[in-house]
């Protein structure tokens, strides 16, 4: 089994654009490295090279409803844990109704079990999975509220597909350094409406570190 399909549901969430500090903008859609991250959690892996290789495709269900809101957040300016220069306001984007089917495709992959494989195992047989925390995708309050494998009726709904175009309005990151960020490796993509209940070749990303 080289290949399989998740339908995934996510209440809201925030992707939160690289780049931006003091405002927290967010991704219009799940950026394949917050992807990858969430089904490496899946299977229980913390090795994030464990898989490179692994391709994935993405094809959004809903269109997602952007919104903002304030919260705290900590920018530690003086020693004191307490002192209360160390929270400051921030406007923060959330999407709403998150919903896309999730193409995996291990045949790129050197190791066994692929991820593919773990992923099947993880959902015929989650008693044999040892991992820890919730399954989110974004940040960790973002918890998804729905992994599964992806029947026909999914399959056959209209969507989206988000695929690599040079000219593209949206520009994602596959793979993110989070030593630094000399290693973030970025590409650009479009969201384009295309016939098929398979992914087309423009729409798969290689997730790999160099």
């Amino acid at each position: 089994m080289n290949t399989i399909a998740l339908y995934v549901d996510v209440p809201c969430a925030t992707f939160r654009e690289s780049h931006n500090r003091e405002y927290g903008k967010t991704y219009p859609v799940p950026p394949p490295s917050t992807v990858y991250g969430m089904l490496l959690s899946l299977v229980g892996e913390t090795d994030a090279k464990k898989h490179c290789g692994v391709k994935l495709a993405i094809a959004m269900l809903s269109q997602p409803q952007k919104s903002q809101v304030l919260r705290k957040m900590r920018r530690f300016k003086v020693k004191d844990y307490s002192d209360k220069r160390n929270t400051v306001p921030e406007h923060q984007e959330i999407l709403t109704d998150i919903k896309f089917i999730l193409w995996i495709d291990s045949s790129g992959e050197d190791v066994k079990p692929t991820l593919v494989e773990r992923i099947y195992q993880a959902k015929t047989n989650p008693a044999g999975v040892r991992r820890f925390g919730c399954l989110y995708l974004g940040e960790s309050s973002d918890l998804v509220n729905s992994v599964r494998l992806a029947c026909e009726k999914y399959l056959k709904q209209d969507k989206r597909w988000l695929v690599k175009d040079d000219e593209g309005y949206i520009t994602l990151p596959y793979w993110v350094d989070h030593v630094g960020s000399r290693g973030t490796r970025w590409l650009c993509y479009s969201l384009k409406e295309i016939d098929g209940d398979y992914p087309p070749l423009s729409s798969w990303t290689v997730i790999q570190a160099d």
